[in-house]
């Protein structure tokens, strides 16, 4: 029998808490049907990501498999279409633990309707459950970057991003979702709900003009 190149209790342990995260934010509306796709880092090599094609609102521990950093599956399983932009995450900065992508209807309508290449979020006291952030008075610019469906193209175009510093806590794929992530699941889902809740808020402010 050929042993695994990770340890199976973190599998498990990784498994249930992505299963539960993934329900948590689909009763928010972030993650409707079969959107979205989260994962959670194993060890220096593989992270535990959701599998392709699976209903959020029903997701189970058997739903996550394991990927390598190059996001070659681990046994047998497709996982997300957009597992390169989790795992580049990984290669990149080995204390990042954990990458949540929500598909919400801030986000969506954000990105679409409005063709800045970033979206501004200033001024607020909920910044201040991002990482780093101390005040209310900050500016958190996150990219927006087009959905070319090329997910290699993409992934690459993100960490150039990444390396000059235009990248901080997340990013927007437009017409499409958010990506975030941080040391572990609970830092990475704080970062999460506060930054779906500003986006919304942002979203109403624009509609009032």
């Amino acid at each position: 029998m050929t042993e695994r190149p990770y340890s199976t209790s973190a599998y498990r342990e990784a498994a249930r808490t992505l299963a539960a995260t993934g329900r948590r934010l689909y009763r928010h509306g972030w993650s409707p049907a079969t959107s979205s796709n989260y994962s959670q880092r194993l060890n220096a090599g593989h992270a535990a990501i959701t599998r392709s094609g699976r209903d959020k609102g029903l997701l189970q521990e058997t739903d996550i498999m394991v990927v390598d950093l190059d996001g070659r599956p681990v046994g047998d399983g497709k996982p997300s279409a957009e597992t390169l932009l989790h795992t580049g995450l990984y290669r990149r900065d080995p204390a990042i633990g954990a990458v949540l992508h929500t598909h919400s209807h801030a986000a969506t309508v954000l990105t679409m309707h409005w063709p800045a290449d970033h979206v501004t979020l200033e001024g607020y006291e909920l910044l201040k459950a991002l990482d780093g952030i101390d005040t209310h008075e900050s500016r958190l610019t996150i990219p927006v970057f087009d959905n070319s469906q090329d997910i290699a193209a993409l992934a690459a175009d993100v960490d150039r991003q990444l390396d000059a510093g235009r990248i901080t806590h997340a990013y927007l794929i437009r017409g499409h979702g958010l990506y975030t992530w941080a040391a572990d699941m609970p830092a990475c889902y704080r970062q999460l709900e506060a930054l779906e809740t500003l986006l919304a808020v942002e979203l109403d402010r624009r509609r009032l003009g």
